[in-house]
C-alpha cells in the first residue's frame, strides 16, 4: 500500500519564480530517495494561496525515517525553506481499501 504525503507550501508573495526555480533544482533530490515513487508540485490559482505538494511515498517510513533523516533532505531544506512562511506541515494519507 502507497502513502501520499500532503503539505500546502506556503510561498512568500514575490518569491514565486525563485521558489520554482529551486524546486526544479530540488526536485531530483527526493527523486532519487529510496521509497519514492511519485511528486506532483500544484501551482495556485489566485494570489497569496499556498502551493500544493503531493508525494507518494512505499511507505510513511521512507519519507519520515529515510528521506528526512538524509543528506538529501538537508540540501533539499536548504534549497527551499527559506520561502515558507510559516513552516509547512505535513500529512499523510493511506488507500481507503
Amino acid at each position: 500500500m502507497a502513502v501520499l504525503e500532503h503539505a500546502l507550501l506556503p510561498v512568500r508573495a514575490g518569491n514565486e519564480a525563485e521558489f520554482e526555480a529551486a524546486m526544479a533544482e530540488a526536485r531530483p533530490l527526493i527523486e532519487a530517495s529510496p521509497g519514492f515513487l511519485s511528486l506532483q508540485i500544484r501551482r495556485p490559482t489566485g494570489t497569496g494561496q499556498p502551493y500544493l505538494l503531493l508525494v507518494e511515498w512505499r511507505s510513511v517510513a521512507d519519507h519520515r525515517d529515510g528521506f528526512r533523516r538524509s543528506d538529501s533532505y538537508q540540501q533539499w531544506r536548504a534549497l527551499l525553506h527559506r520561502f515558507y512562511d510559516p513552516i509547512p506541515e505535513v500529512s499523510y494519507f493511506g488507500d481507503m481499501l
